[in-house]
């Protein structure tokens, strides 16, 4: 438990160490705390503080640094966090339209690494099946046709089939015209069992076609459901924090390469009410020793369907940071659910 004193010298630390990134010395915390004490007085607090591993003394300073611990207090206890500039907002607003959820992660992912100058990450919506608006072919060469496919998300997939024989553009037309008849609005996984028992009992010449095209598009957006968009991770080479671990800092874009391990650990904050806050160590994920995650869960219509936050140093600004994450978050689940 630390006393209003202790409370507000970590505050001064960890809010002066954010700031300019090297340790503070115990005079010098004093002046910035704007407390009546002595030197021997602050000496002594920090050193308690040190022994509870809030704070951390380097080998080559005399001053301090927060540990991922001392993060942690400053964020749950001692942070007060206000609305975002209106010039944030707007910005956010202006980048973030209803548009196709995959755009839209893509914005998201770039909007939150442009304003933070750290790595932004989206997940993007799981769903269960998805469903289609149109489809249409086109002949590209013998046994090679472009499939178009639009979802009723508005996203347009393109694909190409590799097909047993050749189709003129009559019979393409046909099998766009037969799909689309009596399958649009369908998710395309339910779709690919209606056709694979309504083709053998029509026995046409474009049968193959249509059921190839349909399982491929089911088999494409599915593996894109789920999908992790990371923008910005650039931005990391540039935090004096990280850079100096080369090999830390490898094993960092590894994890980023593999997205495994992030998926995981952003499925977490689905179920969080608002933001959630991993500081170093606390994510479980190796690599990310020396980083914090804020993330926060999106929403179609009230039903969380994705993730997005942002990952850095866990010297961050977490007073700047969180709410950018939070009203993020906001405003895809509002675009997302308008857009549908």
């Amino acid at each position: 438990m630390l006393n209003e004193r202790a409370q507000r010298l970590l505050k001064t630390l960890v809010e002066r160490y954010i700031v300019d990134g090297t340790p503070v010395p115990s005079r010098t915390l004093g002046q910035l705390a704007g407390l009546e004490l002595s030197p021997a007085s602050i000496r002594n607090a920090l050193a308690d503080m040190e022994a509870m591993g809030l704070v951390a003394s380097p080998h080559t300073s005399a001053g301090r640094v927060p540990t991922a611990r001392g993060y942690r207090v400053f964020v749950d206890r001692l942070l007060t966090l206000g609305p975002l500039e209106g010039a944030l907002v707007r910005e956010l607003e202006d980048n973030l339209h209803p548009d196709s959820p995959q755009r839209l992660a893509q914005a998201a992912s770039q909007v939150l690494s442009e304003l933070t100058h750290f790595a932004g990450v989206v997940v993007t919506p799981q769903r269960a099946d998805i469903a289609f608006r149109q489809m249409e072919f086109l002949r590209l060469s013998e046994r090679r046709v472009l499939l178009i496919l639009v979802t009723m998300d508005g996203d347009v997939q393109n694909h190409i089939l590799t097909t047993e024989r050749d189709y003129g553009p009559s019979e393409l037309v046909e099998a766009a015209n037969f799909i689309n008849q009596h399958y649009a609005g369908q998710g395309l996984s339910s779709a690919s069992e209606r056709v694979e028992a309504e083709l053998r009992t029509l026995q046409s010449d474009i049968s193959s076609l249509m059921a190839l095209a349909i399982n491929l598009g089911r088999q494409t957006l599915a593996e894109q459901t789920g999908a992790m968009v990371i923008a910005g991770g650039n931005n990391l080479l540039n935090v004096r924090d990280l850079s100096e671990d080369l090999t830390r800092l490898r094993d960092l874009f590894a994890a980023f390469e593999r997205k495994t391990e992030l998926l995981n650990l952003l499925e977490q904050s689905r179920n969080a009410q608002g933001v959630s806050l991993y500081i170093g160590e606390e994510s479980g994920v190796t690599p990310l020793g020396d980083c914090s995650v804020v993330s926060a869960p999106y929403r179609i219509n009230g039903q969380v369907v994705g993730s997005l936050g942002v990952i850095g140093p866990t010297r961050m600004n977490y007073e700047h940071v969180i709410p950018i994450v939070d009203i993020t978050s906001r405003l895809v689940s509002s675009a997302l659910s308008y857009s549908h």
